[in-house]
């Protein structure tokens, strides 16, 4: 399995990134994150990109993320009913991924299906399937340093409360939540904000 690439950029088109690792070159289907931080790069510089190898019976296809976040959204994405590899890069293509998680985590129907190729159906069965598996640092979209994540500086009630606002709650909403959720031992930002969307 190829699970990451380091080489030069030799190349980009709109549907892929041509990428020499080695001396092979890897055409590479990437999400909107990737693909712009990849066009970001001088043709023969060093770029790098996350992979999933799709093997079908037709051949093989190579996908590339921004992060192992990325890929892990979307390998989720393709394990609902309907949503092939194409379909998944489509919608990271038209959202970023925390845009996707807070549209899961919300219940936004409308904002999954204005993606290319998803329709009202698909996207509310997205939903249906996946509402629940989204991560605090998902809707939090906290960067990873060094493969652990990057959490800004203020408190930890502050942060929970304003990811609770970023969703649509208002504040009186959020503190609300934030007060029950530690009231019922959560502590780290992740844990309040996953106890508090439980209990909303």
């Amino acid at each position: 399995m190829i699970g990451y690439l380091k080489g030069k950029v030799k190349y980009i088109s709109p549907d892929y990134v041509l990428m020499e690792v080695g001396g092979v070159g890897y055409e590479v289907v990437c999400s909107g994150a990737a693909f712009s931080r990849l066009s970001g790069v001088r043709a023969g510089e060093e770029g790098e990109v996350y992979t999933y190898l799709q093997v079908k019976e037709d051949g093989f296809t190579l996908f590339g993320f921004v992060d192992p976040a990325e890929k892990d959204l979307f390998l989720r994405l393709t394990s609902v009913q309907g949503v092939g590899a194409k379909m998944a890069i489509a919608i990271l293509s038209s959202m970023r991924p925390h845009e996707v998680s807070e549209a899961i985590a919300m219940a936004d129907a409308k904002r999954l299906a204005a993606a290319k190729g998803v329709g009202k159906k698909l996207a509310e069965r997205i939903i249906l399937e996946l509402h629940g598996k989204i991560s605090a640092d998902e809707l939090l979209g906290s960067e990873t340093v060094g493969g652990r994540v990057s959490v800004p500086t203020m408190s930890e009630d502050d942060d929970a409360v304003s990811a609770l606002m970023g969703l649509g709650f208002t504040k009186q909403e959020s503190a609300q939540a934030v007060a029950r959720a530690k009231s019922g031992g959560a502590k780290t930002v992740e844990e309040i904000i996953s106890a508090a969307l439980r209990g909303m």
